[in-house]
C-alpha cells in the first residue's frame, strides 16, 4: 500500500496553489507554472480522496454485513459495494502510483527524427523510405507538423538518410520507443524467384533541444564548408554552401547541405546539433543513475532490434513486449500505430511500478 502521508501531501498541495491562484499574486511566468501543477494534480486528487477514505467506506460496510439485525437486502447491497470499493482502491493506487513516477521533462517536447538505411542494400533505402512514409501517415491523422530538415535518396527511389522534426502535443512521449533497428522481410521487386529478403533500417529520435538547453561556446564548435554534392540546381556544386558541424568535447558532427544557402545550412546543422548533445547528456545522465541499461523499453539503443516487419505474413511484431499485430498493412498506413504505441507506453510503466518498494 502506499504511504497515506504521500498521499495526503498531494491534497494538500492541490489545495495551496488553488489558493495561491485565486489570490493572483504571482507573476505571469510563476502563474503559469503553478497553473500547471494545479491542473496536472487536478486529473488525480478525486482518486487520492476516495483512496484515503477507503479504510472509513470499508468499516462502515463491515459494520452493516456483520450486523445481526441487518436485513438480507441490506446486506447483500453492502458486499456489493464493499467489492466495488476494493475494485476501485486497487485502481486508484495504480492511479497515484503512476502520477507519482519521476517525469521525464522532455515528454512534452517535439521530436526529431532521424531514419538511416541499414543492411540490406537498395532494399533497406526503400524500407527506410517506407518507414518515412508511415511516420508522415501518422503525423497527418494525429495533425502533427512533420518537416524536412536533411534528406538523401538513393539510386532506387529509396532514402539512405532522412532527418525531420514533428511539432505538435507531447511529440517525444509518443515516439521515444521507435528508436532502434527496424527489420523488414519481404520479397523486393527485384527479385525473380519470390525469395524473401531480410534488410534493415535505423531510428533515432531525439527531443528537440532549445537554446537554454545547450550552451555551446564557439571553442567547443568547429565548422568546416565544402561544396555540396547532391542535386538542387546549378549553384550547389559552384559555391561552398555545405557545412559539417563538429562539437569538440562529444565528437558529435552534423552534416548539413539541402539548402543553397550555408547560413540556412548551418542553422538548420546546429538544431540537430544540440538536440544530439542533449539526447547523448540524457543518457548519460541516466547511465549514472542506473548502471542496468538492460530494460526491454526506452533505452534509446539505437543497434537494439526492436521491431520485425513480416510482409509474407501480414504481421508486425514488437521484440520489447512480444506483442505480434496482424495488421501490417493497417500499421504502415499509420491505422494502428497507437495499439502499439499504448502497449510500449503500459509496459514501460508498469516497469516502473514494479521498481516502487511497496
Amino acid at each position: 500500500m502506499l504511504p497515506q502521508e504521500k498521499v495526503k501531501n498531494l491534497i494538500n498541495r492541490h489545495f495551496e496553489l488553488e489558493k495561491e491562484l485565486s489570490e493572483g499574486k504571482v507573476d505571469k511566468k510563476k502563474y503559469a507554472e503553478i497553473s500547471k501543477e494545479y491542473s496536472d494534480l487536478s486529473e488525480i486528487i478525486n482518486y487520492a480522496k476516495e483512496y484515503l477514505n477507503f479504510q472509513n467506506e470499508t468499516e462502515e460496510l463491515s459494520n452493516i454485513i456483520n450486523d445481526k439485525n441487518s436485513d438480507t437486502e441490506i446486506k447483500e447491497f453492502a458486499n456489493t459495494e464493499l467489492e466495488n470499493l476494493k475494485k476501485n482502491f486497487i485502481s486508484n493506487e495504480k492511479k497515484i502510483k503512476l502520477f507519482l513516477l519521476p517525469k521525464d521533462q522532455a515528454d512534452s517536447r517535439n521530436a526529431i527524427i532521424e531514419i538511416r538505411a541499414g543492411t540490406g542494400g537498395l532494399e533497406a533505402s526503400l524500407f527506410a523510405s517506407d518507414l518515412y512514409k508511415m511516420y508522415e501517415k501518422v503525423c497527418q491523422k494525429k495533425r502533427w507538423n512533420i518537416e524536412i530538415i536533411s534528406i538523401s535518396k538513393s539510386d532506387a527511389g529509396g532514402l539512405k538518410e532522412v532527418i525531420a522534426i514533428i511539432k505538435g502535443k507531447n511529440i517525444y512521449s509518443s515516439l521515444k520507443y521507435e528508436s532502434g533497428v527496424h527489420r523488414v522481410q519481404r520479397v523486393p521487386d527485384t527479385e525473380t524467384q519470390g525469395r524473401v529478403h531480410t534488410s534493415a533500417a535505423t531510428v533515432a529520435v531525439l527531443p528537440e533541444a532549445e537554446d537554454l538547453d545547450i550552451k555551446l561556446d564557439d571553442k567547443d564548435i568547429r565548422i568546416d564548408v565544402f561544396r555540396s554534392s547532391g542535386p538542387g540546381g546549378q549553384s550547389v556544386n559552384t559555391t561552398d554552401s555545405a557545412v559539417r558541424i563538429t562539437h569538440i568535447p562529444t565528437g558529435i558532427v552534423v552534416s548539413q547541405q539541402d539548402e543553397k544557402s550555408q547560413i540556412r545550412n548551418k542553422e538548420k546543422g546546429m538544431k540537430i546539433l544540440r538536440s544530439r548533445i542533449y539526447d547523448f547528456e540524457r543518457q548519460k545522465i541516466d547511465q549514472e543513475r542506473s548502471r542496468d541499461r538492460k530494460s526491454k523499453i526506452g533505452s534509446g539503443d539505437r543497434s537494439e532490434r526492436i521491431r520485425t516487419y513480416n510482409f509474407p505474413q501480414g504481421r508486425v511484431t514488437d521484440h520489447r513486449i512480444n506483442l505480434t499485430l496482424h495488421k501490417l498493412e493497417e500499421f504502415m498506413e499509420g491505422e494502428v500505430f497507437d495499439e502499439m504505441i499504448e502497449s510500449l507506453s503500459l509496459q514501460a510503466q508498469q516497469d516502473e511500478l514494479n521498481k516502487i518498494k511497496q
